[in-house]
């Protein structure tokens, strides 16, 4: 029986592409991906070939709407690579990857060549052939090697669009219900471990923990804390009789250490619809957690177009600069306390610190902290009104511990957040009913975890960022199509 032509059994609103990118020996760009929306709404016109896919079908309503023309486009033809893929096809087939939990590259590419439709659906640069697709689906596709190279090469803020799309989708759509998307957030960080054998327990690694050791499987990891075993908020109270021998040092845990990255995201909650995705970034795991709260915020406010007014946080957070933040929007943080509790301060109603002995203290004098701090801020020095600006010849009530040299001072930063964070009531219930919304965060991490945030088969930091963008990209997505079936269902 002769073969039917190739044409045939290509997409009627796509031969003429094709027939152009045939005579280019497949150097002129293909890309389906920028035609979804209307692959869409016009099903019927599909070749059979493609709509007897239900694996393909299913990505086309899954992918279609997100803003692939937003990625910037990289020149796809190259004299010694005739075959060169788009960055946008990159990101699709690494939503496919992680959709389908195919751990590593080679795995992603026999899934794709058991699946042919769905290679022409992700825009690959498609070699003729005489097959019922009209194309070679084994040499239409890069090798796994060259897949993982082009992730390590892809700039982070191409796939950073991809999740502005997600969330203008679902602002959209909560819109239409008369939902507000993004007045209370949460933000956490959830830790990654980098893949080498230091983080292998039954692997024998002299100076597992020594920092200045890089490991050879990952040349940009980190070593850090997952957490540590202390109480900030118990050192003042007297430490418990011994029970028995005590533990030698070397012998004593005081934390879990791993080489690595860290995932910070800023989630939100939305009624009953969900909870949604609106920043994230990767660090290495030697980064503080409150150093991803500036540029997280930077990206929620360029999304929302406006400030969140609440803020829930764990005690990583408890700084001025965060209560300052969500205080000049109008609301507050909600982040415990993490000092000591005899550091706490009551204030004038002028914005004084009160010492011990509740005197306001002045104002001695202010200077800018450099060091030792995320960003540089100016702090005030307040001193002991019995003895500056002038001595009043009056004792301490209280007789503090330094009345006899300067008496008592401190030294604040020159910040409302300040006065803020000393004066928050935590045990009031709207202080609770926002840090019940730190739930939003741990629910996100936990998706994030069964699509395999904590263990990536990557070892370099740029391509561990960009999958984990595209975590929160596809956890944002299936949210969308989500809340798209519960309207459907609601006849909203």
């Amino acid at each position: 029986m002769a073969s039917r032509p190739i044409l045939s059994w290509i997409p009627a609103v796509f031969q003429t592409k094709w027939l152009s990118a045939f005579r280019t020996s497949g150097r002129a760009r293909t890309d389906p991906l920028l035609q979804m929306a209307a692959l869409v709404q016009e099903r019927g016109r599909l070749s059979g070939w493609f709509q007897s896919s239900p694996t393909a079908m299913r990505y086309l309503t899954l992918l279609a709407p997100l803003d692939w023309a937003a990625i910037p486009e990289r020149p796809l033809w190259h004299p010694a690579h005739p075959q060169v893929i788009s960055w946008s096809t990159l990101a699709a087939v690494c939503l496919v990857k992680l959709e389908e939990g195919l751990s590593t590259m080679p795995r992603l590419r026999r899934f794709l060549v058991e699946h042919p439709p769905l290679i022409w659906l992700l825009g690959f640069p498609l070699q003729p052939a005489r097959t019922i697709w009209g194309f070679d689906p084994d040499a239409s596709l890069p090798t796994p090697r060259h897949l993982a190279r082009l992730l390590r090469h892809m700039p982070n803020s191409h796939l950073q669009r991809l999740l502005d799309s997600t969330v203008s989708l679902i602002q959209q759509e909560l819109a239409e219900v008369n939902v507000i998307l993004g007045d209370t957030i949460s933000l956490d960080t959830k830790h990654i471990l980098a893949w080498v054998k230091e983080n292998n327990p039954k692997a024998y690694v002299s100076d597992r923990f020594d920092k200045s050791k890089q490991p050879k499987g990952d040349p940009d990891c980190k070593l850090g804390c997952k957490r540590r075993h202390n109480r900030p908020d118990e050192a003042d109270a007297l430490p418990p009789t011994p029970a028995r021998e005590g533990i030698p040092a070397r012998h004593k845990t005081i934390g879990e250490f791993y080489w690595g990255y860290a995932s910070g995201v800023v989630a939100t909650k939305a009624g009953d619809w969900g909870e949604f995705v609106l920043a994230e970034l990767t660090q290495t795991f030697d980064k503080p957690d409150i150093s991803y709260f500036f540029p997280l915020m930077a990206d929620v406010e360029r999304r929302l177009g406006r400030k969140p007014r609440f803020g829930a946080f764990d005690a990583a957070f408890d700084a001025f600069y965060v209560y300052e933040y969500f205080h000049d929007a109008g609301g507050f943080a909600a982040v415990p306390w993490s000092d000591r509790p005899s550091h706490r301060k009551q204030f004038s109603e002028e914005g004084l610190p009160l010492c011990a002995a509740g005197l306001p203290m002045p104002k001695q004098g202010s200077f800018v902290k450099r060091s030792h701090c995320l960003m540089p801020h100016r702090r005030i020095r307040y001193a002991c009104p019995l003895k500056f600006p002038e001595a009043t010849g009056q004792t301490c009530p209280i007789q503090h511990k330094n009345w006899a040299k300067q008496g008592c001072i401190t030294t604040l930063p020159d910040s409302p957040g300040v006065r803020v964070r000393h004066e928050l009531d935590r045990g009031s219930e709207a202080y609770k009913e926002v840090f019940r919304q730190r739930t939003a965060t741990e629910r996100i991490n936990s998706q994030a975890l069964e699509l395999g945030i904590e263990r990536p088969k990557l070892r370099n930091a740029r391509a561990i960022a960009n999958m984990n963008t595209l975590i929160f990209v596809l956890i944002n997505l299936r949210a969308y199509h989500r809340i798209r079936q519960r309207r459907l269902e609601m006849g909203l």
